[in-house]
This record gives C-alpha cells, sequence and structure tokens, in this order.
C-alpha cells in the first residue's frame, strides 16, 4: 500500500508542471520576445538612422544647390559700383565722384567698346580711364537699357530711379535716367539763358534759376493759336527796350516813332548764324492776329548768336507807335516754345 502511493505520487509529479518548467518556459519567451524586440529596435534603428541619413543628404544637396543657386545668382549680377578701389578689379579704380569701377588706360586700345575714349580722370588727377560718349554704347555688352553715360563723369553708371540715388545738388531726370544738376526755382546757376536751369520752364537771372514770365496780356488772351506754344522749341527768357526814336523812313509819318526792343532766347538746337535762316519766329499784335517776326529784325546786326554751341541768341526787333503814344504792348514766340509779353514804355 505504501509503495502504490509513492508510485501514485511520482507519477502526478511527473505529469504536473513544476516552478521550473516554468522558469524554462520564461525564459524561451523571454528571449524570443527580446530577440524579437531587439530586432525590430535594430532594423527602426537601422531604417531610421538610413532614412535620417536619407533625408539629411537630400536636405543638405537640396540646401547646398539653393545656396549654392542663390549666392550665384546674388553674386553674379555686379553694377559695378563701388566705394574704394579695393571693390575693383586689378585694372580698375573707384570712381571718386560716380562711385562705380571704371577700367584704367594708357591708349583707347585698351578700353571696352562701352567706354572708348581713354582719358584724365579729372583736371586734377592724371590717371587716365576708360570714358563713355552715349547711353547706347554704355549698355551694348548687356543687350539693356539699364545704364547710362553719366553728364559730369562721362563713365557708365545705373540708371537713377529716384533723387535719393543721386549726389548733393543733383535730381534724378526719371525719364532718362540721370542724375542732373538742380534747375528748379531757386537752384544755383552761372551766366545766363538755360543755363543749368529746368529747360522751357526756368531761366538763370542772378545766379539763381527763375520761372519763365507767365503771359499776362491782351495779345496772349486773344491769341488763338495756343497750340502752336510749347516748351521744347527756342525759349524767350527775357525783353529790354533798347531805344525810342522818331524814324519816318522806317516807320512813315503816321507812326514815326521807332521803338528798338531786344528779345533774349536759348535754345537746344544751335541758332543760326544769320538773321535770315532764322524761322518759326513770331509776333502777335494786341488783337490776337500772327504776322512774320523776323520783318521786325531790320538790319542783320540786330540779330547775333553767342554761347559755345550757339545756344543764346537777341533779336532786337523795330515797331512803330504814333506821335502821342507813350507805350506800346507787343509779343513773341517760337514755334512749341513760350509765349512772351512785353510793355515797352516811353
Amino acid at each position: 500500500m505504501r509503495l502504490w502511493t509513492l508510485g501514485w505520487m511520482i507519477v502526478v509529479m511527473v505529469g504536473c508542471s513544476t516552478r521550473d518548467s516554468d522558469v524554462d518556459i520564461d525564459a524561451g519567451s523571454n528571449a524570443g520576445l527580446d530577440a524579437g524586440i531587439d530586432a525590430g529596435l535594430d532594423a527602426g534603428a537601422d531604417a531610421g538612422f538610413d532614412a535620417g541619413i536619407d533625408a539629411g543628404a537630400d536636405a543638405g544637396l537640396d540646401a547646398g544647390i539653393d545656396g549654392g543657386f542663390d549666392a550665384g545668382a546674388d553674386g553674379g549680377f555686379d553694377d559695378g559700383t563701388c566705394t574704394q578701389d579695393a571693390d575693383c578689379l586689378a585694372l580698375e579704380l573707384c570712381h571718386p565722384t560716380a562711385k562705380v569701377c571704371v577700367r584704367t588706360c594708357t591708349s583707347s586700345a585698351d578700353c571696352p567698346d562701352t567706354a572708348k575714349t581713354c582719358d584724365v580722370l579729372s583736371p586734377t588727377d592724371s590717371r587716365r580711364v576708360c570714358r563713355c560718349s552715349t547711353d547706347v554704347l554704355c549698355n551694348a555688352d548687356q543687350g539693356t537699357s539699364d545704364r547710362v553715360c553719366s553728364i559730369p563723369d562721362a563713365v557708365c553708371i545705373p540708371k537713377c530711379t529716384a533723387d535719393g540715388e543721386c549726389g548733393e545738388g543733383l535730381r534724378c531726370d526719371t525719364s532718362s535716367g540721370h542724375c542732373k544738376v538742380r534747375g528748379d526755382t531757386g537752384a544755383a546757376c552761372t551766366g545766363e539763358g538755360q543755363s543749368s536751369c529746368d529747360y522751357g520752364t526756368h531761366f538763370c537771372d542772378s545766379n539763381v534759376c527763375m520761372p519763365l514770365w507767365q503771359p499776362q496780356c491782351l495779345n496772349y488772351e486773344n491769341f488763338t493759336g495756343k497750340d502752336s506754344l510749347g516748351t521744347t522749341g527756342p525759349i524767350l527768357y527775357d525783353a529790354r527796350r533798347v531805344s525810342v526814336s522818331t524814324d519816318t523812313t522806317l516807320c512813315g509819318v503816321a507812326t514815326p516813332k521807332l521803338v528798338k526792343v531786344a528779345f533774349s532766347a536759348y535754345s537746344s538746337v544751335p541758332f543760326p548764324m544769320t538773321r535770315g535762316a532764322v524761322s518759326g519766329f513770331f509776333r502777335v499784335l494786341v488783337d490776337g492776329s500772327l504776322r512774320e517776326g523776323t520783318q521786325d529784325v531790320v538790319r542783320g546786326t540786330d540779330y547775333t548768336v553767342s554761347g559755345d554751341n550757339r545756344e543764346r541768341a537777341e533779336l532786337v526787333v523795330s515797331l512803330c507807335a504814333a506821335p502821342e503814344s507813350t507805350t506800346l504792348s507787343t509779343a513773341y514766340y517760337f514755334t512749341n516754345g513760350n509765349f512772351l509779353c512785353f510793355q515797352a514804355n516811353f
């Protein structure tokens, strides 16, 4: 009975699980799980790492391309502006007033087609640089119209678009892109006629630019040809009484008083050398009627031209008045020019 019981206990013990078996199973499960997790983590890490590298490489490549492109695009465009010689190439210097890099030279053979004249930098600076002559040539190598030939410096510079881009005492002529000396009311000027004043609207009077005289006379009020006036033709900027005398030969008995008045004009086109070549000059009477103005310039000596480019002219007209007259209202104009009234008192 004790042996049977012992055998049964053995069988039961063999058939039943023990704590040691649980440990083995757990160990196997844990090992598999750990291995799976490790493998998964390794794979994830590898994949993530590879993806990170790829993404980083792509981003770096894109950034490099973009950065390189941007730098190339930005750096490749050069308008030639400078502040010192070090900003320019070895054979260039920074122009002291225009502030652009200009090519140095010993002869015109050293100069590009855009600026073919080799000349001294200024009357006080003997360094020789390539100087331009026209706006068109300044753009010959680019096929654009972005540059102009600077009026005071004769070097190619970028067009201006606002007054702030020009130096002191200059303003931007946006229609041409040139920086020009101020020529409006109050601007400084020298000499007479247009000088540095705005063409067609101002003239130089006592070294100051002043507006042209506005027409205020019956001659103008009654004149019906105002569409023939303008600001681009020869401009009358002054008038003065020259003399008053009696001349029955020229004026006749009914209107014997000879009144001579000198009209001063400036022009962007050289005036003719002789009185006979003058055209487009008209007198307007008080009733608004028109007559050829050159008929009143009687003698050849009554017409004189002056200026380096014959830009100024004086026309002395001879007018006749009744013996009792003490005043005479007259007016003249050039085609496409202004209308100038003058009241001669005597």
